[in-house]
């Protein structure tokens, strides 16, 4: 059916990045284009920037940098299809897992989630020699990603004479993407270690900005590999913002209680002082004070822990304890049995004794601002994660996984209640754990977004042993188990009347495919072959393809329209046609069925009482061009949008 009177329609490609960038600025310098392309040097000289042409300024160039930018500029032609089966909770969770290439799915995510993501942690290859790092086709990627998804080589060996920039052609164009995903007051974290490190510093300085890193965190691992006349016993963690000036200062609020002794020593400036501790005031079996020192047997009347004396487990006499003077308020406060602080503000948990006086105190571990060099005991390390796998999956199925802990940190430090965390390169879902994790404890709503290649486990794999063909099969089932686990673990605390909304550990399964629209092929062909062009023509015509379901063209419809894919969809029968309602409060409604003769002005005038914003339409389910016709001014004069398909 033709449509005259310019209905825009629905667009099988992605959202064109580097068009919409050019046109933000062709808004902001519209003097810089002439014919429609930039004039470089009249921009810089706007800006106060003369050419000098000075050509030895510093930058960081490798052979195929410049294909990387064809590669983030060419629109990708693939969609997600749901899959419900393989989900978990799927019309209530807010969270995704694709299964797909994330150069394809962060291109595809551009638009719904543009500048909505407030932490990205990554775990990428580290082009060891051994990781699965290959090369991008930007002229065909869906046959690219096919073709890698069906073969189990995974290696860049070095002697590929192109070692390293295969490592930096995979990732720039990953890094560029997923920086437009960031929020302003956004963080990406990228683990890492000696191989590459260098590199990626400088494709983050380039990507973020020099001025928006935050560090370079040194993970420190109990122990590791032997790394030439070195073993390894560290990983680095680079951190970056999308903008510095807009981030408050991180605290680690990661709690647990630590020991303090040295406010106890006596000194000429920390003098003895004597505290009265009262018969019946201690019980040796209370939960806030232990004794280093054998008891006794509990049987005995009479218990003694240097010179304290209990009897049926009170202190049975007067006892004076000496310590420094800087100490006797604590001890006194403590003792009334108020909460109670030490000099730093932190709260004391617990005094330990000795037959000389007090030994030590632990107190609360405050919210102070996170060192550059994460430790074992605060974040994990990789047998963590091992054991971790094992517990879950009662077999060691993935090597060197990362710690649920690592991630924890991150997230505890920049995001909160209701934010998008996203992982790209997400592995076993180890991100997805964490997520699901701390919302548990800390009573938030994190939303997770995992991204993972279908990478095939090698045939004399622990995995493939286990019955598990790639990666993906393994990062789904983990959240499966980890949620049900937390849940467990959880339950008196997991109720709903203690959570606004209850624990969300389900997630959305949305896997890569062609689109479900018919897209023009605009191939070359022989002159006067009159065929082809009518084949084509007749091809393009239906514009859905046959074998999709209507479920699949209107998740593909949400995410081009840059609606996250989490938004609630139902079907509806309105007028005895099938309608999809997006949003709860019908957002757009999206009309494919044109059964009985086709859509009818009586079917619009129907599907308008749902007040939706928007109304997307195939156009083959319209019975003629004049109900089409007559659609579009009905549309019109009720000031709701018409997108046709």
């Amino acid at each position: 059916m033709e449509n005259k009177i310019n209905i825009p329609t629905v667009e099988a490609t992605s959202l064109d990045v580097m068009a919409a960038e050019k046109e933000k600025l062709k808004a902001v310098f519209p003097e810089c284009f002439v014919e429609g392309k930039l004039d470089i040097d009249k921009l810089l000289s706007l800006c106060g920037e003369f050419i000098d042409n000075d050509f030895e300024k510093y930058k960081f160039e490798w052979n195929g940098k410049s294909a990387c930018y064809r590669t983030i500029a060419a629109p990708t032609l693939a969609t997600l299809r749901p899959c419900p089966e393989e989900s978990v909770d799927f019309d209530k969770t807010n969270n995704l897992y694709i299964e797909g290439d994330n150069l394809e799915v962060l291109k595809i995510l551009q638009k719904a989630y543009f500048r909505k993501v407030k932490m990205i942690y990554i775990d990428p290859p580290y082009n060891t020699g051994n990781d699965f790092v290959y090369e991008d086709d930007y002229r065909d990627p869906l046959a690219r990603y096919k073709e890698v998804t069906s073969q189990t080589t995974k290696s860049n060996p070095e002697t590929m004479g192109r070692f390293h920039t295969n490592w930096l052609n995979m990732m720039y164009p990953r890094l560029r993407l997923a920086a437009n995903l960031l929020r302003d007051d956004g963080v990406i974290f990228i683990s890492i270690d000696d191989n590459e490190v260098t590199n990626l510093r400088k494709l983050c300085d380039e990507v973020f900005g020099e001025e928006n890193c935050l560090g370079q965190l040194i993970w420190s691992l109990s122990s590791g590999p032997q790394a030439g006349h070195f073993t390894r016993s560290h990983e680095y963690i680079l951190a970056y913002a999308k903008r510095r000036d807009s981030l408050g200062w991180f605290e680690d609020k990661s709690g647990g209680v630590i020991s303090h002794g040295a406010l106890k020593k006596i000194s000429p400036a920390n003098p003895a002082s004597d505290v009265v501790f009262p018969k019946g005031s201690i019980s040796c079996e209370a939960s806030d004070i232990e004794f280093p020192n054998e008891l006794g047997e509990s049987e005995k009347e009479y218990i003694t822990a240097g010179r304290l004396k209990f009897q049926n487990h009170l202190l049975s006499e007067d006892v004076t304890i000496r310590a420094g003077w800087a100490m006797k308020n604590q001890l006194l406060s403590w003792l009334k049995g108020d909460e109670t602080y030490d000099s730093k503000g932190q709260k004391v948990v617990r005094f330990f004794f000795n037959s000389k006086g007090i030994l030590f105190y632990e107190k609360e571990r405050g919210t102070t601002h996170p060192k550059t060099v994460l430790t074992a005991d605060i974040v994990g390390n990789t047998k963590k994660g091992s054991d971790c796998i094992l517990e879950l999956f009662k077999n060691k199925i993935m090597d060197f996984p990362k710690p649920v802990d690592l991630v924890k940190f991150f997230a505890n430090l920049v995001t909160k209640d209701n934010d998008i965390i996203l992982d790209f390169f997400s592995g076993s879902a180890t991100t997805a754990h964490a997520v699901m994790q701390l919302n548990a404890e800390d009573g938030g709503n994190r939303r997770f977004i995992m991204v993972q290649l279908p990478e095939l486990c090698p045939d004399n794999s622990d995995a493939a042993k286990a019955g598990y063909k790639n990666i993906c099969e393994i990062g789904k089932e983990r959240i499966r188990r980890a949620g049900g686990k937390i849940k467990g673990q959880n339950s008196a605390s997991l109720l709903e009347t203690a959570r606004e909304t209850p624990l969300d550990t389900g997630f959305k399964v949305f896997k890569l495919d062609s689109s479900n629209l018919i897209a023009w092929d605009s191939s070359p062909i022989e002159p006067g072959d009159v065929e082809t062009l009518f084949k084509r023509y007749e091809q393009w015509s239906d514009r859905i393809k046959r074998d999709r379901s209507q479920k699949d063209l209107v998740y593909e419809i949400m995410f081009k329209l840059g609606i996250p894919l989490t938004y609630p969809v139902t079907e509806e029968r309105i007028n005895g046609r099938l309608v999809h309602i997006i949003g709860e409060d019908c957002l757009v409604a999206v009309c494919l069925d044109g059964s009985n003769g086709g859509v009818q002005p009586e079917d619009i005038e129907a599907l308008c009482e749902k007040c939706p914003a928007k109304i997307v339409a195939s156009e083959d389910a319209f019975a003629d061009n004049v109900a089409l016709t007559n659609a579009h001014y009905i549309l019109e004069e009720k000031h709701i949008e018409l997108m046709l398909i």
